[in-house]
């Protein structure tokens, strides 16, 4: 919702600046990927051109982002702490990890692979960049989890899919992790066979800790109904978690298959030469099943979103950011199965929704231009408290001065009649 007086000043637009912005890093990076798994005219430099120029942006984004957040911080840092109370907002914080995976994402399939850019230290760089998101991710995975249980007020009939953010971060961060295990197999194999490692524990505690709240959602929708107005569209981010988490096991399918067997050590398992093949084939399995899932979640989340459309119109907002990241990994897990089984169905189907992405991600820039220079859009509901107490103390503070020239009045009157 918008704010009744939007910010005007860039003090304004910082203290405003909620989390949930990087939700347009999330979207903007997918595309991004989409452009550059396109299955059709997978070699054309014009797709490439347009996936490096959204790289580009949204590596701008996310400074301005970064560079926005940091002042609202330091500027306000009791915003901070109202913020991680919020229960909604501060599930937000995951996007910042989940955006900075899709970055590094096409730096490492696009910029380095695609346009060799920057050799082995570019790729050592984009790895250090991963481990700095791994303990992002492990920080949103598991500490704001604890601080949804001890510090939030959360209900059964307010629950949206926005719960899975934060233990999302560790799936987005395993698939980051299996493509540069990918790269890296070539200079250093140990050091790719870490990252598969790392990255399989991370979706598979990030997926079981979402297949949970995915429970707990599909009762609320069956006890309570579906979300009212715009957070109706939080169904489309329960695509998110299994397409990517899909999309990551693939990846980690694919890492163990070129890493395994091992030429060293005494461990029999690791050494046997089936253990690749067998590992990425049991991955591909569970791909296809996250597809499947993802699927499903998709005819629930179009079949809600109508739903409430008939019911009621809502404004655009930033929550409609909310919509493209999810759809775009949808896309690349689909991309990605017809590209591991050569199946016609996979490659339309996997085209069609890659364009329709596209040209949400586009529908929601130009929508989001105009109300960015309006101001109108910033808008952050942590800040609701502190501003109303800001408000009454103002209100109580116009209040006593009033009485207090009041009394002068009253008492200079009195002095006047008596002299």
């Amino acid at each position: 919702m918008a704010s009744k007086n939007p910010p005007r000043t860039v003090d304004d637009i910082a203290r405003h600046f909620s989390p949930a912005w990087f939700t347009v890093i999330m979207g903007t990076g997918a595309v991004s990927m989409v452009f550059n798994n396109f299955p059709y005219a997978t070699h054309s430099a014009t797709l490439k051109i347009f996936s490096a120029i959204l790289f580009f942006l949204n590596l701008s984004l996310f400074i301005i982002f970064n560079i926005l957040s940091l002042y609202r911080y330091l500027r306000y840092p009791q915003v901070w702490s109202d913020m991680l109370c919020h229960p909604v907002q501060s599930l937000y914080l995951g996007t910042y990890a989940m955006g900075f995976s899709t970055i590094i994402n096409v730096g490492v399939q696009l910029i380095y692979e695609e346009y060799k850019f920057g050799g082995p230290a570019f790729l050592y760089f984009l790895w250090a960049c991963w481990w700095y998101d791994v303990v992002l991710s492990f920080l949103c995975g598991f500490v704001l989890v604890h601080i949804m249980m001890t510090r939030q007020p959360h209900r059964i009939e307010t629950l949206t899919t926005v719960w899975i953010l934060p233990p999302a971060a560790l799936v987005v961060a395993s698939s980051t992790g299996g493509i540069i295990a990918e790269a890296l197999q070539a200079i250093h194999p140990s050091r790719a066979l870490l990252t598969l490692t790392v990255s399989a524990f991370m979706v598979t505690t990030g997926l079981l800790i979402d297949f949970m709240l995915y429970t707990l959602y599909f009762l609320r929708l069956l006890v309570h109904g579906l979300p009212e107005r715009t957070n109706v569209l939080s169904s489309f981010i329960a695509l998110g978690p299994t397409g990517q988490g899909g999309f990551s096991i693939m990846q980690i399918g694919k890492g163990f298959a070129a890493a395994l067997p091992l030429q060293y050590g005494t461990s029999s398992f690791l050494r046997d030469n089936s253990t690749g093949g067998t590992i990425n084939a049991i991955c591909m399995v569970l791909a296809f099943i996250m597809w499947a899932i993802t699927t499903m979640w998709f005819f629930y989340a179009v079949l809600a979103v109508q739903h409430g459309v008939r019911k009621t119109r809502f404004p655009f907002s930033l929550p409609f950011w909310g919509l493209i990241f999810p759809n775009g990994v949808y896309a690349d897990l689909t991309i990605s199965l017809y590209s591991a089984l050569d199946s016609k169905f996979f490659r339309v189907w996997g085209a069609i929704y890659g364009a329709a992405t596209i040209a949400l991600w586009l529908v929601v820039f130009m929508q989001t231009l105009p109300l960015v220079w309006s101001g109108v859009i910033f808008n952050s509901p942590d800040l609701e408290k502190i501003d109303g107490a800001r408000d009454f103390l103002k209100r109580e503070q116009s209040g006593l001065e009033d009485a207090r020239i009041h009394r002068e009045d009253t008492a200079d009157s009195e002095s006047t009649r008596n002299g």
